[in-house]
């Protein structure tokens, strides 16, 4: 099947940022068995879980308190977990219908998915960003996580190569062209404010919904959007 010009475009932003998170794996891997995970057990967590926050949060959480505190890691990595449900009220009428379309979504649909394809302007190039990049990113994450974990602790400190940034570096590219709008934009610097006043008073995973909380309100009232047309 040919792709539209807007297609292409989702195409390859979904490949690019499915790159440049695989990288980000690659960190994660080797965190997790530094952490005191095994290869297969840091595996299992990019198959099955594949939320590279909530995945960071229970290697954290083991690393600090061994694997006594699973239960505080498993509830962090909740925390963190719940922002892909509400992407999934946003994503339902773009990914389809299909009885089999629901299961595969739900598991790709996270946070570079939801941006590329929000990101298009056309409701067919939005379903080719999602689809091309939870499917890139699912693949590439998954590879670079097993890479990562063999190398294990070899490397030393893998932060200090940058790979954590990587990743941010790509999403908020993805984000840019939209806070230039000024209800994007609010969203953003409110959301910022309050999940840096919350880091450290609260659990990790509580600011980002937090955050995320703060654009749900917004988006609801429509605040600021109707003031952006009529003037």
């Amino acid at each position: 099947m040919a792709f539209s010009p807007t297609q292409r475009v989702a195409f390859r932003s979904g490949i690019a940022v499915g790159i440049a998170v695989a990288t980000y794996g690659f960190s994660f891997g080797a965190l997790s068995v530094a952490s005191g995970l095994d290869i297969w057990q840091t595996c299992v967590l990019s198959l099955v879980l594949f939320s590279g926050g909530s995945q960071f949060a229970v290697v954290g959480v083991v690393a600090s308190g061994g694997l006594a505190a699973g239960w505080t890691a498993i509830a962090s990595s909740a925390f963190l977990g719940l922002r892909n449900g509400i992407y999934s009220i946003r994503m339902a009428p773009i990914v389809g219908t299909s009885w089999w379309r629901r299961p595969i979504a739900a598991q790709l649909t996270i946070d570079e998915s939801t941006a590329v394809a929000l990101n298009q302007s056309e409701v067919s190039a939005q379903r080719v960003g999602f689809w091309t990049t939870g499917i890139a990113v699912f693949i590439g994450w998954n590879l670079t996580t097993f890479a990562g974990a063999l190398v294990g602790n070899v490397l030393g400190d893998v932060n200090g190569l940058g790979l954590d940034a990587v990743a941010a570096a790509a999403f908020l590219g993805l984000l840019w062209p939209r806070l230039r709008q000024l209800q994007a934009g609010v969203v953003a610097a409110v959301a910022a404010v309050l999940a840096t006043i919350l880091i450290p008073m609260t659990p990790p995973g509580v600011p980002v919904l937090a955050g995320a909380v703060v654009a749900l309100i917004v988006g609801l009232t429509n605040w600021l959007h109707r003031d952006e047309v009529t003037s």
